[in-house]
C-alpha cells in the first residue's frame, strides 16, 4: 500500500491540510514548515499522485509538442528540453510529428487528439496566418520558430535577422568579403530563411560590401544532402567564395563535405558557419562554428507560458518574448592565414 498524505502529516506533526499545501507548492508556507515536510515526505518516499491531481482539475497532465522533423537534430535536442520544462510542472509530454506537411500542421492545430493533451506547443513550417486565425480549438496553443504571424497566440522565437548578422559580422571580421548564404526558400517573406537572408545583406551592406547575389542558393530542404548539393551548385558555376553563412548546420556540415571532396580546405580556402548548434557541431573533422538560440530558455518559456494559460492567470495578451543566443567559434572560421 502506498504512502498517503495523512501518513505524512503524521510524521511531520502536522495537519493534512498543510502537506497539501507543501506538495502542491503553495506560496503561503513558512520555510520552516516546508523543510519539516520535505524531510517526512523524504523519509517516507511519498509520490503524489499526478493522474489524480490533473483529473481533480479536470485535464490529462499531457501537454503535446508537435515539430516538423525528428530527424533533425535540433528539434530532437529541442524536444529534449521541452520534456525536462514540462516535468518541472508534473506534466507529460506527447510529442507529434508534422513532417513539415501543412495538411498535419492544420490538423494538430485544430484540435486533433484535443481529448488527450491540455495544451500545444507547436513548431510550425507551412501554416499561415489565416490558418491560425481560423482555428476554433480552445485548448492554448503556444508558436515555436521563426515565422512570423500576426495572430493571438504565443509566440516564441529568436531575432534572426540579429543573429544572422552576428554571423556575418564574424566572417567580415575575419577578412572575407565573398560570403555565400545556402539556404534560401521561395515563397512568404517571413520565413526564416528570408529574415536570416536579410541578416545578411544587412551586414554585408553596412560592412561597405555589396552582396553578391550569385552566391545565394536556393535549397529543396535543410538537410546535409541539400548543402552538399547547394555548394557543388555554386562551385559549378564558378562561383567560389571565401567564407558561407547556411541557414542551419546540417546545410552548413553538407556544404564542408563538398568542399572537403573538391580539395577545398576549410577554413584556409572558405571558411563555414552554421547556425542551431546542434551536438554533431562539435565532433567532426573540422568543428563547427555556429549560432546558438537559446534551446533551454525557448523549452522553459514555452512550457511556463502554456502552464500559465492553462492556470487561468490573466494574461490578455499574446506574449512574443525572444530568447537570446550566442555565437560559438569553432574550427570551421578559424583566422586565416596572411596572404603570401
Amino acid at each position: 500500500m502506498g504512502v498517503s498524505l495523512k501518513d505524512v502529516a503524521q510524521r511531520a506533526g502536522v495537519s493534512i491540510k498543510t502537506v497539501s499545501n507543501v506538495v502542491n507548492n503553495y506560496q503561503h508556507v513558512t520555510p520552516q514548515m516546508r523543510a519539516k515536510v520535505q524531510q517526512a515526505i523524504d523519509e517516507l518516499g511519498y509520490r503524489p499522485n499526478l493522474t489524480a491531481r490533473h483529473l481533480r482539475k479536470g485535464r490529462t497532465g499531457i501537454i503535446a509538442l508537435a515539430v516538423p522533423e525528428f530527424g533533425n537534430p535540433y528539434f530532437a535536442e529541442l524536444a529534449g528540453a521541452v520534456v525536462d520544462a514540462a516535468a518541472r510542472h508534473d506534466y507529460t509530454v506527447l510529442v507529434d510529428h508534422t513532417a513539415g506537411l501543412r495538411e498535419k500542421e492544420l490538423l494538430v492545430s485544430q484540435g486533433f487528439r484535443s481529448h488527450v493533451i491540455d495544451g500545444l506547443i507547436l513548431s510550425p513550417i507551412h501554416l499561415e496566418t489565416e490558418d491560425l486565425m481560423a482555428r476554433t480549438e480552445t485548448a492554448p496553443l503556444v508558436l515555436l520558430g521563426e515565422r512570423e504571424y500576426e495572430a493571438p497566440y504565443d509566440h516564441i522565437a529568436i531575432d534572426n535577422v540579429a543573429a544572422a548578422r552576428t554571423a556575418v559580422r564574424h566572417l567580415i571580421d575575419r577578412g572575407h568579403r565573398r560570403i555565400a548564404f545556402l539556404g534560401s526558400r521561395t515563397g512568404r517573406e517571413r520565413q526564416p530563411a528570408h529574415l536570416r537572408l536579410r541578416g545578411w545583406r544587412e551586414e554585408l551592406t553596412a560592412a561597405g560590401v555589396t552582396p553578391e547575389e550569385a552566391l545565394v542558393v536556393v535549397t529543396d530542404g535543410y538537410g546535409r544532402e541539400d548543402g552538399a548539393a547547394a555548394m557543388a551548385a555554386l562551385l559549378d558555376r564558378g562561383e567560389q567564395p571565401d567564407a558561407v553563412f547556411a541557414y542551419n548546420d546540417l546545410i552548413a556540415i553538407g556544404a564542408m563535405r563538398t568542399l572537403t571532396e573538391r580539395g577545398l580546405r576549410v577554413p584556409g580556402d572558405v571558411a563555414v558557419i552554421g547556425f542551431d548548434d546542434i551536438e554533431e557541431c562539435r565532433y567532426g573533422a573540422t568543428t563547427l562554428t555556429t549560432i546558438a538560440p537559446d534551446k533551454q530558455a525557448i523549452a522553459r518559456l514555452a512550457v511556463d507560458i502554456l502552464v500559465e494559460r492553462l492556470s487561468g492567470s490573466a494574461m490578455p495578451e499574446p506574449r512574443r518574448p525572444r530568447p537570446g543566443y550566442r555565437l560559438i567559434v569553432r574550427e570551421s572560421t578559424a583566422i586565416r592565414p596572411p596572404a603570401a
